[in-house]
């Protein structure tokens, strides 16, 4: 398994445990839209889940990158992880 593949399923396992969604943790993909599609994620899950990403992954997120953006998709969550992780 990649390191990519490796920091996509551990971004997924922190999301499905802080959003509490463990029922539907099979149905997401790296196209799964967090923002929006996932009443969960309201404004202060988001800051729960940048906390556990920057515990989990030993890493700091600015609060200039915390946007929509960031949060489109599972997908691009995971790559701007992964970045960061480098």
């Amino acid at each position: 398994m990649d390191t990519s593949t490796t920091v996509f399923n551990d971004v997924k396992s922190v999301v499905v445990a802080t959003l509490g969604i463990e029922d539907r943790a099979d149905t997401l993909d790296a196209s799964t839209v967090l923002l929006g599609d996932l009443p969960e994620l309201d404004s202060m899950a988001v800051v729960e889940l940048v906390v556990a990403l920057e515990q989990r992954f030993d890493i700091e997120i600015d609060g200039d990158e915390v946007t929509a953006d960031l949060f489109e998709t599972l997908g691009g969550l995971a790559d701007f992880v992964s970045a960061k992780v480098r």
